[in-house]
């Protein structure tokens, strides 16, 4: 495969004997991908971590992330009471909405106790 030839760029050599060669990709797109540093301990490979193509895949993944947060927000299900409108007065016009389900006659909650609320009973 060609793509995974490196090729080495040109050294630079650094205070001391240490030695600083870079080493790109075969394909000529001129970024190193690694770093060779030879200094008296021996050689070293250091990967190169690539500023910019981690910036391409932050916006790709934040740009998916907004398509599926308004493809989910478009499949949303509509309110199961319909529009709601305000009628003469500024009084709020539920027509046409059924009454929600009474819950079960267990404990009531505790802000209930303690305004010593009473249940509206609809008949």
């Amino acid at each position: 495969m060609s793509d995974m030839r490196t090729v080495s760029l040109r050294p630079v050599t650094t205070a001391g004997e240490t030695v600083v060669v870079p080493v790109g990709r075969a394909d000529g797109c001129g970024r190193p991908v690694a770093v060779v540093i030879a200094d008296r301990n021996g050689a070293r490979l250091r990967p190169v971590v690539d500023v910019e193509r981690l910036a391409w895949c932050a916006v790709t993944a934040t740009a998916l992330a907004a398509a599926a947060m308004a493809a989910r927000g478009a499949a949303r299900r509509r309110p199961a009471i319909g529009s709601v409108s305000m009628g003469p007065g500024g009084w709020v016009s539920l027509k046409g909405a059924p009454l929600p389900p009474l819950r079960p006659a267990g404990r009531r909650p505790w802000w209930a106790r303690l305004l010593r609320a009473r249940r509206l009973v609809v008949e």
